[in-house]
């Protein structure tokens, strides 16, 4: 098959599409024919070696965890799905035909496979920094880089919640941002001022990291109210770095939830035929997203 990999950290440039051996469901997975892989920043961060000290990786690799796609092999101990189900979900080296899935849903009636592909990490992100930012139904959140893909869910959850939020964003991008519930203002020079005459600040999330921790910890005055996803430099200033690690299981169920309940909608902003993952992944690092990235295959 076909598979996106990259046999040395670097830049977009590194990665190409290749053929591979096809992988194959093991006890308690799935593998499906991909109809849409999810691009997020942390598969370019991957790729670009910002996680080898942490957690090193035998090269060559594929990339990408999220998909969307058409079972074809059932792992021993698996029940509930069968071949031919349309599904989404997280796996391994996803930038491929086939991919191996850990956790999957049946694909909402009415859910584009291109859509489904950008909902599984997103969720899951934004479920999980919620929580770990301990905001409640009532107070006000902060989101910097509001736009994008953990952004857009982190605005609908939060709302859903009764969670005010603020979310900045490019002014390209702020009717978008309103039109998920938060109140929008620009980033760049002036930022802080214009957050603060907004109102109290009681969490913040930086969620693109462009160097706006400081900023959040003058707006919070407390770096227990600010996590990142995005700055690996944070942790010196006291603040969390919230990496993957969360129920996916839960996540998916979330997402159905809120898909169900009309209450969740992440646009795709653009899509990819599977020859043109660098190009997906220097969109992705050039920032300015509304919404997710994904490739077709």
């Amino acid at each position: 098959m076909r598979a996106v990999r990259f046999a040395e950290y670097g830049g977009p440039e590194v990665l190409e599409l290749t053929e591979v051996a096809e992988p194959h469901a093991g006890p308690g997975q799935i593998r499906i024919a991909v109809r849409a892989a999810g691009v997020n920043p942390h598969d370019w961060r991957v790729r670009a070696g910002q996680f080898q000290r942490i957690k090193p990786m035998e090269l060559p690799a594929g990339v990408g965890q999220d998909a969307s796609g058409v079972v074809d092999e059932v792992g021993a101990g698996v029940t509930g799905i069968a071949v031919g189900d349309n599904v989404f979900g997280r796996g391994s080296s996803t930038y491929a035909e086939q991919a191996v899935l850990s956790s999957w849903a049946r694909l909402p009636d009415g859910l584009s496979f291109a859509e489904a592909a950008g909902y599984p990490s997103v969720v899951e992100s934004a479920l999980r920094i919620i929580r770990m930012v301990g905001v409640q139904p009532g107070q006000t959140l902060l989101v910097s880089g509001a736009a994008g893909g953990v952004g857009s869910a982190v605005l609908q959850i939060a709302r859903d919640r009764g969670i005010s939020v603020i979310g900045t964003a490019s002014a390209a991008n702020q009717d978008y941002v309103r039109s998920l519930g938060a109140v929008a203002t620009t980033y760049g020079t002036g930022w802080v001022e214009r957050v603060r005459q907004l109102g109290r600040v009681d969490a913040a999330l930086d969620l693109n990291g462009a160097g706006v921790i400081c900023g959040l910890l003058d707006l919070t005055g407390d770096p227990e109210k600010v996590i990142t996803i995005a700055d690996l430099e944070a942790p010196m200033l006291g603040v969390r770095f919230a990496g993957v690690g969360g129920s996916m299981p839960e996540a998916l169920a979330a997402a159905v939830d809120l898909l169900a309940r009309g209450q969740l909608h992440i646009p795709v902003d653009r899509s990819y035929p599977l020859a043109e993952a660098a190009v997906a992944h220097a969109d992705s690092q050039a920032g300015h997203t509304r919404g997710r990235r994904v490739l077709l295959v």
